[in-house]
């Protein structure tokens, strides 16, 4: 599949549900991501609007990104996890699609904060820069540079551990 400069992204519907479970399963070794999903779902940080699929050509989703409500201190944030793509599509920029339409989204809703826990070359293209750089850690141990932040419409990032839903256990 080649990389395609423009995708089509919608936010998830109830009838995305078991699509986005075999997407998300498709894309990771285990179940963890896809059964993280689930739990945020029954989660108040929870945010409808902010899961958005990727569409290819002919409507069907390959792609998919979350953002969930979180707290950088005691500031409210939103965490980017999962996102996750069918095989056959990675590489593609349908990942980057539905990082960009959910970031937008976020956004347009007015949301100014977002975290990421991730690989440290590759979320940098959407504008997160080193957590650390802003005063902002875990309550864990994780690579410096894979803890990200992001203002998305260019307020301070505020400073302060990283509380995120429940759902995802003790990080």
């Amino acid at each position: 599949m080649n990389t395609r400069s423009h995708w089509t992204t919608r936010p998830e519907t109830d009838e995305d549900i078991q699509t986005v479970r075999q997407i998300t399963l498709a894309a990771f070794e285990t179940a963890e991501e896809a059964d993280l999903v689930d739990a945020l779902r029954e989660e108040p940080a929870w945010i409808d609007g902010l899961s958005m699929l990727t569409l290819d050509e002919g409507g069907n989703a390959v792609g998919h990104a979350l953002l969930t409500r979180c707290h950088i201190g005691d500031t409210p944030a939103l965490c980017l996890a999962p996102c996750s793509v069918l095989p056959a599509y990675q590489r593609t920029g349908a990942g980057s699609a539905a990082i960009r339409a959910v970031l937008e989204a976020a956004k347009a809703r007015g949301e100014h904060f977002v975290t990421v826990l991730g690989h440290p070359t590759y979320y940098p293209r959407f504008g997160f820069a080193r957590a650390s750089e802003h005063g902002v850690g875990m309550n864990v141990d994780v690579p410096d540079d894979a803890l990200m932040v992001l203002a998305l419409d260019g307020r301070r990032i505020p400073s302060g551990t990283i509380r995120y839903a429940a759902a995802f256990g003790d990080i």
